[in-house]
């Protein structure tokens, strides 16, 4: 298993709890990760931003309405230390700007709780 940072290891972790739980509590399945982040070479990154990638974007997204919401999203940092950039913080401002539950957490378990908080599990 290739873990390239910290924060790839609390990733990792989070979407075992959740394949995991997804038999019961399907909503789960609709969870995935952005790969925005990461180093690449100038060639990559360029056509990735053709293809519409986006600095920034949150790294996971739950579409599924709960609470008066559109749906969740995480920014995941490691457990310390990590940081949101500015191009994080416009992005988490647009979700919530559009209904959406946007929140950084720090580490798996945190990520955890939060998912279970919002879809009442």
């Amino acid at each position: 298993m290739m873990v390239d940072t910290l924060e790839d290891f609390e990733q990792i972790i989070l979407f075992a709890w959740i394949d995991l739980n997804t038999g019961q509590h399907p909503d789960l399945a609709l969870a995935f990760h952005v790969p925005n982040g990461g180093h690449r070479n100038p060639q990559t990154g360029a056509h990735l931003k053709r293809l519409g990638v986006r600095p920034g974007v949150p790294d996971i997204l739950l579409p599924v309405a709960r609470q008066g919401f559109h749906g969740l999203v995480i920014e995941l940092k490691r457990t310390a230390g990590g940081r949101i950039s500015e191009h994080q913080k416009r992005w988490l401002e647009r979700f919530q700007n559009q209904n959406w539950r946007a929140v950084v957490c720090h580490g798996a378990d945190e990520a955890i709780e939060i998912i279970k908080s919002y879809l009442d599990i």
